[in-house]
C-alpha cells in the first residue's frame, strides 16, 4: 500500500480523501470515518477520516500515511514531539497503543469508560472489546478506591480491567488485569 496522505488540523489527523479512509480503515480499523458510527462494511464510508494523534503516529511509524501541517511534510519525530504536547503521558500511552498494536489488537479509545483504551481481538461492529486499559505512570501513586471504581464499572460493562505501564529497566509494557471474584 502506498502512503497516504494526512493533513495535522490540531489535534487531529484527517485523511480528506474517501477511497483512502476506506482503503485505511479497512486495514485495522484506523481513525474514525466522521458522522459514521462503528461501520460494519468498508462500502459504508463515504467520508473523511479523522486519525488521533496515537494512530497517525503508529501509521506514520509504518509508512503507511505521510503527514502534512500546511504544505510541509513532518517527519516522525516532530508528530511525535507535537503529540507530546497535546496529550497526557503520550510516551506511556503511544508505547501501550503500539504494543497492543503489534499483539494483533484493535485498539479504540475508551473515554466513555473511564479508560485510555478500548481493546478488540476483532473489530469494532464486529465484536465487543473484551478489555479496558488504562494506562498510569510506573512512578505514580494509585489509590485503592479508584481500582476499586474502575474494577465496579469494568465488570457492569463486561470487560476486564487492565492497567498498563512501563518497566523503565526491560524497557517493555507491563499488564496487570482485575478481575472480580467472590470469597
Amino acid at each position: 500500500m502506498n502512503a497516504i496522505e494526512a493533513q495535522l488540523c490540531g489535534s487531529r489527523v484527517i485523511i480528506w480523501s474517501k477511497e483512502d479512509a476506506v482503503r485505511l480503515y479497512s486495514s485495522g480499523f484506523y481513525g474514525k470515518p466522521v458522522n459514521i458510527n462503528k461501520p460494519k462494511d468498508p462500502s459504508e464510508i463515504n467520508t473523511y477520516l479523522e486519525l488521533s494523534l496515537l494512530e497517525a503516529n503508529y501509521l506514520l511509524e509504518r509508512g503507511k500515511i505521510i503527514v502534512k501541517s500546511g504544505d510541509r511534510v513532518l517527519t516522525k519525530e516532530e508528530l511525535f514531539e507535537l503529540s507530546k504536547k497535546s496529550y497526557r503521558l503520550f510516551e506511556e500511552l503511544y508505547l501501550v497503543y503500539k504494543d497492543l498494536r503489534e499483539k494483533g489488537y484493535v485498539v479504540r479509545p475508551a473515554l466513555k469508560f473511564g479508560a485510555d483504551f478500548a481493546v478488540y481481538k476483532y473489530g469494532p461492529g464486529i465484536d465487543h472489546a473484551p478489555f479496558i486499559v488504562h494506562v498510569i505512570s510506573n512512578s505514580a501513586e494509585i489509590d485503592p478506591i479508584e481500582i476499586v471504581r474502575a474494577g465496579r464499572l469494568s465488570h457492569t460493562v463486561r470487560k476486564k480491567f487492565v492497567l498498563a505501564t512501563l518497566d523503565e529497566v526491560q524497557k517493555k509494557v507491563l499488564y496487570f488485569m482485575f478481575d472480580w471474584w467472590k470469597a
